[in-house]
């Protein structure tokens, strides 16, 4: 029996690394040390545990500034890029890493529609986020890359585990189960939004080759952007309902997707999950844990 590669993940118990853990979990002889148990930004302490544990792949999917409640705006760049040149500067003692970036490094302050890789450094990140994510990625596709990091960039990213009171597809979701409006709480938008399982397959691709990408930066993106109209329409049409659907503000807001070219000719005949699948598959998910949901809160966002 061949051994199970040795993964060190981080961020395993946010929105993303949960559904990962879960999914493909089996696959892998994981390590998951939550914040308490390794800060990423002691380099020293990162340091000494990579050094002692000898991984297959470093898995990347701590997310500082996602969380409004818990980091100060001022935190976000030092915590964020302290926290990958850590890990990326140990690269002698770990196979490969991948670092979940996102479309923010494009600068979402313009339209942003089926932006390509390659646009990557044309618009420096006006927010803190993105210009963490930004400087990160520009160090991966530089030749100061030792070869073995790549960059998985996620634009938008729905599924069980994400923050239902604020992210819209789980909050759309969550509100028709409770028979209330479903909001767009600005302009109607088209977003590239990737199912999360379909995410986690996409990391296992890259974890499972042994051969090096063609490139050092993937959009991990679906086929088509959606608009949020057509988002909540689909949530009325999966439970049979036909809830009111309230745009608070007229328009259309600027694009935010990216081209996935890259992506489809790395991974071959990869079948994306459809809109209205994924839907059924959360309302499932959120219907046997209805009990855990907290009304109050998502009606008062």
């Amino acid at each position: 029996m061949a051994r199970k590669k040795k993964l060190f993940v981080t961020g395993g118990s946010g929105f993303i690394g949960r559904n990962f853990i879960e999914q493909c979990g089996s696959n892998y002889d994981i390590s998951a040390p939550t914040h308490k148990e390794l800060e990423l930004s002691n380099a020293k302490a990162v340091e000494h545990y990579l050094t002692a544990n000898d991984f297959d792949v470093v898995l990347h999917l701590a997310m500082i500034g996602t969380n409004r409640k818990s980091e100060s705006q001022a935190d976000i760049v030092d915590i964020s890029t302290r926290s990958f040149f850590n890990i990326a500067k140990c690269s002698s003692h770990f196979g490969k890493m991948i670092y979940l970036g996102s479309g923010a490094e494009y600068d979402k302050s313009r339209e942003l529609k089926k932006v390509k890789e390659d646009a990557s450094g044309q618009s420096v990140p006006k927010d803190d986020y993105g210009l963490a994510k930004y400087l990160c990625s520009r160090y991966i596709e530089s030749a100061a890359n030792p070869g073995n990091i790549l960059c998985l960039r996620v634009f938008g990213c729905y599924g069980k585990y994400e923050d239902y009171p604020r992210r819209f597809v789980s909050n759309a979701v969550c509100r028709a189960i409770f028979d209330q409006p479903l909001m767009i709480k600005n302009k109607n938008v088209f977003f590239d939004y990737l199912y999360v399982n379909d995410l986690a397959r996409i990391i296992r691709h890259f974890i499972d080759s042994n051969s090096k990408p063609k490139y050092k930066s993937y959009n991990a993106t679906p086929d088509a952007a959606v608009d949020l109209i057509t988002i909540a329409k689909t949530v009325n049409k999966v439970l049979g309902k036909e809830l009111e659907i309230i745009v608070k503000n007229k328009g259309l807001g600027p694009e935010y997707s990216g081209d996935n070219s890259r992506l489809k000719e790395e991974l071959g005949d990869f079948k994306f999950t459809s809109l209205e699948l994924g839907i059924r598959e959360l309302y499932e998910w959120y219907t046997a844990n209805k009990g855990t949901l907290n009304y109050t809160g998502l009606i008062s966002q």
